[in-house]
C-alpha cells in the first residue's frame, strides 16, 4: 500500500509555486529539490568541471546526503568511486618556433606570433613544408588539397577554414561550414596523408577586417590528443615563405575560392621548420558517487545521472565570446538530473524495503564522452547480471509544455508498458523518440552491456552549455512531478514478477547515430555498426558493442576489439575513425583491423545505407 498512496500528482498542476508557499507532489518536495540544484549550480561551485575542487565539492554533498538517507557505501567504506581522466591540457614553459629560410634564421615568439592547439601531439617538430591549402579531401564535393601532392614525413600548412565559405550556391553549403572546416578533421586527414605535422594560418583574404588573431589554446574542440604535431602560427609570418615561393598568400586564397580549384605546391628545400611543442596532459582523479538501498533479493535497479559539467566552458562552451572567461553552471545539465537522484534517494530510503534493490549512481566524466559510466561498467561494485534496468536523467529541469522525451523503452521486454501504465497519471506528453538505448547520455554504457535502460529528458533549450543555464530557470513543480514518473516506474521494474529481458534494437531509419557507431555523426554517410567505448583508449577506438545485423558484426568483429587501422588509415582516437568513415560510401569494401588483446585480427568490411 506505500506504493499506491503516494500518488497526488494533479494536485502540483493545481497549486501555486510562489510566495514562499510551494506545491508537491507526495512524492518529491520541489522547494528541496530547487535547493539542491541551486547548490550544485551555484557561482561557487564553479561549473563543477571534471578535475577541479569544485567536483569534489560536489561529490562529497552528494555522498553526504546518500549518508544522511542511511544508504549503503557500496563496498561497506566509502561511497565514493575513482578513476583518472585526462581532464584538459596546459603549455609549458619550452615552446620554440624557428626556421631557416633561404639560408637566414628566424625565430618566432611564444603565444604572440605561434601557439600549439591544446590537442596537439608534443616534443619536437622538424622538416621541409608544403602548402596544401586547406587540408581538405573531399571526394563528395570533387575537392582535393591533397591530389597529387606528397607530404609524407613533411611539415604541411594549411589554411582555416574552408574555401567558398560566403557563397551560398557553393558545394561548401554557403555559409554554414561543413566537418572539413574542423581542426580535428583538418589533423586526421593530415595524419592519414603521411604529414609530419601542422601548421595553421588564417586566411585572412576571406575575412575582411579581421585581425591576424591566433586560436587560444584552450578553445579548439579535439581529442585529448591528436596524435600529430598541430600549431598556429600568424599569417604575416609566413609571407616571406610564400614570396621566396613566387607565391602570393593572398592571390592564393582568392583563386582557390573562385573556381574551387586546388593551388598546392612544396615549399623550395630552403625552407626548414624546427620547432618544440610543450604540452603538459593533465591527469585527474574524479569520482563517480554510489549509494546502494538493499533490497529483499541480490537483484537491483540502477538510478543515476552525471554531476559534472564544463567549469568555464573552455572548448566545449555554446557561447564562444564567454567561453574560458565566465562561469557555466550547468543547472539544467545536469544539476538537475543529480538532484534528481538525491531527492529519489531520500524517497525511497523512507520506504519499506521491496523486492530489488536500488543503486544510486552519480557519474563524473560525462561532459569529456561518457568516462564515469563507462569506467562504472567496466569496474561494477555489484554484478552486471543482477541489474535488472538502469534509469538515466540528463536536463529534466526544463520542462515545457509537459513535454518529455523517455528514450530507450525498447531496450527491455514489458519496459515501454511500465512507463505507459505509470505516465498514464501524470499530465506530461511523453515522446518515445529513442528506442535503440543508444544516445550521447550515460545510459549508453549500460546499453552497450546488455541491460534495459530508460533515458528521461525534458529536451534541449538555448542556455546548453552556456553561462546562461542557471538555477533560477528550473521548472522545479513539473521536475517533481516527472520524478514522480520515475519513482512509479521504478517500483513497476523492481516489483515485477519477471525481470524485463534486454532486446537489442535495431537502428531507426534515420535515427540518432552513436559518434563512431555507423555515421559517426549526424546521419551522414555509411554504417559500419560499432559502439564505442568511450573510456579513454590509447592509440585505437574500443568497441563497446556491436550492432545486430551490421556490417561490423557480419564481419566478425566483437566488443572489446580495438580498432586500430581503417582502409589502410591508422586509427589513433575516434575523431580519425569518424573522419575516415565519412570519407566512405555505401557499398565500399574496406579492410579494417583490429586488436583482440594482443592479436591483431584483420576482415574486409562491406559498409552499408544506414537501417
Amino acid at each position: 500500500m506505500h506504493i499506491r498512496i503516494r500518488r497526488i500528482a494533479g494536485l502540483a498542476l493545481g497549486m501555486l509555486w510562489a510566495a514562499g508557499a510551494w506545491a508537491f507532489t507526495a512524492d518529491i518536495n520541489p522547494q528541496r529539490y530547487l535547493e539542491d540544484v541551486r547548490y550544485l549550480a551555484s557561482n561557487k561551485m564553479k561549473g563543477r568541471a571534471s578535475g577541479s575542487p569544485e567536483l569534489e565539492k560536489a561529490a562529497a554533498y552528494i555522498a553526504r546526503q546518500f549518508r544522511e538517507f542511511g544508504l549503503q557505501p557500496v563496498d561497506g567504506k566509502s561511497y565514493y568511486q575513482a578513476f583518472q581522466v585526462t581532464t584538459n591540457a596546459r603549455l609549458g614553459g619550452e615552446n620554440r618556433f624557428a626556421f631557416e629560410e633561404s639560408g637566414k634564421t628566424g625565430t618566432l615568439k611564444f603565444q604572440e606570433d605561434f601557439i600549439p592547439f591544446n590537442f596537439s601531439a608534443a616534443g619536437d617538430l622538424a622538416g621541409s613544408v608544403v602548402f596544401a591549402g586547406y587540408g581538405i579531401t573531399a571526394p563528395e564535393y570533387n575537392y582535393d588539397d591533397y591530389a597529387g601532392l606528397d607530404v609524407k614525413g613533411k611539415i604541411v600548412l594549411l589554411l582555416r577554414h574552408e574555401p567558398q565559405e560566403f557563397d551560398e550556391k557553393s558545394v561548401f553549403s554557403g555559409k554554414v561550414y561543413t566537418q572539413h572546416a574542423q581542426f580535428s578533421s583538418k589533423a586526421s586527414n593530415a595524419k592519414m596523408h603521411g604529414a609530419l605535422g601542422v601548421i595553421l594560418i588564417n586566411d585572412r583574404p576571406s575575412h575582411p577586417g579581421e585581425s591576424d588573431d591566433l586560436e587560444p589554446f584552450a578553445a579548439a574542440v579535439g581529442p585529448a590528443d591528436a596524435g600529430i604535431p598541430f600549431v598556429q602560427i600568424k599569417a604575416a609570418a609566413a609571407e616571406t615563405w610564400f614570396a621566396d615561393a613566387g607565391k602570393n598568400l593572398d592571390d592564393l586564397v582568392a583563386a582557390i575560392d573562385r573556381d574551387l580549384k586546388p593551388r598546392s605546391f612544396a615549399f623550395p628545400d630552403s625552407l626548414r621548420v624546427r620547432a618544440h611543442l610543450d604540452i603538459e596532459r593533465l591527469v585527474k582523479t574524479v569520482h563517480n558517487v554510489a549509494g546502494y538501498l538493499p533490497g529483499a533479493t541480490d537483484e537491483y535497479i540502477v538510478i543515476g545521472a552525471h554531476y559534472d559539467h564544463l567549469g568555464m566552458g573552455e572548448q566545449f562552451s555554446m557561447a564562444p565570446s564567454q567561453a574560458g572567461k565566465a562561469i557555466h553552471p550547468g543547472a539544467d545539465d545536469n544539476a538537475s538530473g543529480t538532484a534528481g537522484v538525491i531527492e529519489l534517494a531520500r524517497w525511497f530510503s523512507r520506504q519499506p524495503k521491496q523486492k530489488r534493490g536500488i543503486l544510486f549512481l552519480t557519474f563524473a566524466g560525462e561532459e569529456l564522452g561518457l568516462l564515469g559510466s563507462s569506467f562504472y561498467v567496466n569496474h561494477p561494485d555489484f554484478p552486471l547480471k543482477q541489474a535488472v534496468a538502469m534509469i538515466n536523467m540528463d536536463m529534466i529541469g526544463r520542462i515545457r509544455e509537459g513535454k518529455v522525451y523517455i528514450g530507450g523503452v525498447g531496450t527491455g521486454t514489458h519496459m515501454r508498458e511500465f512507463v505507459q501504465q505509470a505516465a498514464s497519471k501524470y499530465h506530461l506528453n511523453i515522446d518515445y523518440s529513442d528506442t535503440t538505448g543508444y544516445g550521447s547520455s550515460d545510459h549508453t554504457s549500460f546499453t552497450a552491456k546488455q541491460i534495459p535502460v530508460l533515458f528521461f529528458f525534458s529536451g534541449l533549450h538555448g542556455d546548453y552549455h552556456k553561462p546562461s543555464d542557471t538555477w533560477d530557470k528550473i521548472d522545479a513543480p513539473d521536475a517533481a512531478q516527472l520524478l514522480s514518473l520515475v519513482a512509479d516506474v521504478s517500483d513497476e521494474l523492481r516489483e515485477s514478477a519477471e525481470r524485463p529481458m534486454f532486446v537489442r534494437v535495431q537502428e531507426p531509419v534515420h535515427g540518432g547515430a552513436i559518434a563512431g557507431s555507423s555515421s559517426a555523426g549526424s546521419g551522414y554517410g555509411p554504417w559500419f555498426g560499432s559502439v564505442p567505448d568511450f573510456g579513454q583508449t590509447a592509440n585505437g577506438v574500443k568497441f563497446a558493442d556491436i550492432q545486430p545485423g551490421s556490417p561490423a558484426e557480419k564481419a566478425g568483429f566483437k566488443a572489446g576489439d580495438v580498432l586500430v587501422e581503417f582502409d589502410g588509415k591508422p586509427i589513433h582516437n575516434l575523431y580519425d575513425f569518424t573522419y575516415a568513415l565519412r570519407a566512405k560510401k555505401p557499398g565500399d569494401e574496406v579492410l579494417v583491423r583490429v586488436l583482440r588483446g594482443s592479436s591483431p585480427v584483420e576482415a574486409k568490411v562491406v559498409l552499408t545505407k544506414r537501417r
